[in-house]
């Protein structure tokens, strides 16, 4: 600052003096010395002006600075409290990704148990299923009579032993015994109670007679002769019967039966137990 004053004060004397050599020429010379009070008058005031615009421009400065230095300084705050943070989230991260891992094993987890169950459901319906079929075919119990719809009529004689088809059937179940061929099929194995009778109108020449018979085996018989009136015989057997055996009455060669609604000639049987 002190070499341009310096500079200007160089810049007006030399004004002066050219001024100083043109003024002698003119026929009314000036005050150079009033001149030069004023200018350097004015330059102390400039001076002075400038001196306090540095001073305000310093303290400006100063000031600037001083808010610099604070911004710095919360700036410098603001990364320690940032650094905490990013240490959190990186831990926060670290922590979702293994919950993420803890999720997708648990997941396959569940899935795996999942399929377990309905696997062991299925095999215990399966059980339950067959638990269900067994005891339907341990319920087994049949009774019949010779003819249905209230007929009377004799069967017999003939010259071969025959089946007896029991017609009326007010009880089957387990549905073993076929009303078609006359026939009881055993579902399962076990011991199993049979009765029969027979039920016969004497004509004086023909016996009452029927077989029980286990396959193509003759089992027990039950056999009644009169000459007289009315005649029947009853009989029953226990039997151990395998799945898929076959048990039926047949008729006696030269024997007769009689039925009529009052239903004398039957046929029964039922599942004593498993085995």
């Amino acid at each position: 600052m002190k070499i341009s004053v310096s500079f200007m004060l160089l810049l007006l004397l030399g004004a002066v003096s050219a001024s100083e050599s043109f003024e002698s020429k003119l026929a009314f010379p000036q005050d150079i010395y009033a001149a030069l009070r004023e200018m350097t008058a004015s330059l102390v005031q400039l001076k002075a002006d400038m001196t306090l615009s540095q001073r305000e421009t310093q303290g400006q400065v100063d000031k600037l600075k001083t808010k610099v230095a604070k911004q710095k300084t919360e700036v410098d705050k603001l990364k320690q409290q940032i650094e905490p943070a990013a240490q959190l989230k990186t831990k926060v991260d670290k922590l979702k990704k293994q919950l993420q891992g803890q999720a997708a094993q648990q997941k396959v987890e569940v899935d795996k148990l999942k399929q377990q169950q309905l696997e062991q459901a299925a095999q215990q319906k399966t059980e339950v299923d067959k638990l269900n079929k067994q005891l339907q075919v341990r319920q087994v119990a049949f009774s019949a009579s010779l003819l249905a719809g209230g007929q009377t009529a004799n069967t017999g004689p003939f010259s071969s032993i025959t089946t007896l088809i029991y017609k009326h059937v007010p009880t089957n179940i387990g549905n073993a015994y076929n009303s078609n061929t006359g026939e009881f099929t055993a579902p399962v194995r076990g011991a199993y109670n049979f009765e029969w009778t027979i039920f016969g109108q004497v004509d004086g020449s023909h016996a009452s007679g029927a077989v029980l018979v286990k396959n193509s085996e003759a089992v027990f018989q039950a056999y009644e002769y009169q000459t007289a009136g009315w005649m029947s015989a009853s009989n029953a057997a226990t039997l151990l019967l395998e799945v898929g055996d076959r048990v039926s009455v047949r008729l006696r060669v030269d024997t007769r039966a009689y039925d009529d609604y009052n239903h004398y000639t039957t046929f029964s049987g039922f599942l004593l137990f498993p085995m």
